[in-house]
């Protein structure tokens, strides 16, 4: 092979490497459009210190109008950055971030998503920061009563998207608040805590049917409906598109039923399909069991080795 007759460092020189972008020459709408993709956590405790151009841009209220404190980030990262003394350390640190994305939004709260680390005291401050919310996730929040839920709730009649997964509320009252507090609701989705039905009911499908007439979209999991209550949610429901009734064993999608399942619905899911994520009580006793030792000074270690089975 011929020589070039240049040197190592001279070879490197004439290379056409282009220079490293400098972040902050882009446009303000475009770094704005960046940073909103971020989670929450993210912004709070990097972006927005990154710099004073980032900092100002994150004092803008329509960049917290969505709070998802798990976008882009693990529980295993959050434990690694918070270096928690005990289980709930996270959970409070996690709440009073929340708390403060809340406050920034200053009322222009849109979409939240709430995992394991809810408590009354942080949705009740949601109740009173925020009435304009479009969707709101809440998931494993043990710690959360009805009480408080139905506080929120009845604060949102722009809410069009509800899901609840592995929850205690499962009254029919319960239902019912949120058809008569969110007029305007197109999606609902409920998974409670159990896996095993005791005996059949149409109390909740008959409260969804007569309540949210402008539903889309309906997932509703181990729930003791029958073909009646369903019967009841296609007439009351007529815009439904999706219907997901995994685990609901009563019922019997046979002959007309399904016919007519089949004429309204575009997208079906039926009570023998698998669930994923299933509730796992032992899950929810090791919780129980965290929160009631987390102000004593003898906590059980041997449990530390299965919180990363929770979370």
């Amino acid at each position: 092979m011929a020589s070039t007759g240049l040197s190592p460092v001279m070879a490197i020189e004439n290379l056409n490497i282009s220079p490293k972008p400098n972040w902050l020459e882009l446009p303000r709408d475009i770094t704005k459009n960046i940073l909103q993709r971020l989670g929450t956590l993210e912004i709070v405790t990097s972006a927005s210190v990154v710099c004073s151009l980032w900092w100002n841009i994150c004092k803008d209220p329509l960049m917290w109008s969505t709070n998802d404190m798990f976008t882009g980030i693990t529980i295993d990262e959050i434990t690694d950055l918070f270096q928690p003394d005990s289980y709930f350390e996270n959970f409070s640190r996690l709440e009073k971030i929340c708390h403060y994305a809340v406050d920034r939004s200053c009322g222009h709260l849109k979409n939240l998503y709430i995992n394991k680390f809810g408590t009354d005291d942080l949705l009740r401050h949601i109740a009173q920061s925020a009435s304009h919310l479009r969707s709101m996730r809440l998931e494993k929040c043990y710690d959360i009563s009805t009480a408080a839920f139905y506080e929120v709730v009845k604060n949102q009649p722009f809410l069009e998207e509800l899901d609840i997964f592995h929850s205690f509320y499962e009254e029919t009252e319960f239902f019912e608040h949120i058809g008569q507090s969110c007029p305007v609701l197109k999606s609902l989705k409920f998974s409670p805590y159990i896996e095993t039905l005791d005996s059949k009911s149409d109390d909740v499908a008959f409260t969804i049917a007569k309540t949210m007439p402008k539903l889309r979209h309906l997932a509703i999991l181990n729930n003791g409906l029958t073909n009646n209550g369903l019967l009841a949610i296609l007439d009351g429901c007529p815009l439904l598109e999706s219907l997901d009734v995994r685990g609901c064993l009563y019922l019997d999608l046979d002959g007309s039923l399904n016919q007519r399942c089949s004429e309204q619905i575009k997208e079906l899911r039926f009570p023998s399909d698998s669930i994923d994520n299933k509730f796992k009580f032992d899950d929810y006793a090791i919780h129980v069991q965290l929160r009631m030792c987390s102000d004593l000074d003898d906590f059980d270690l041997s449990l530390v080795d299965q919180i990363q089975e929770i979370i």
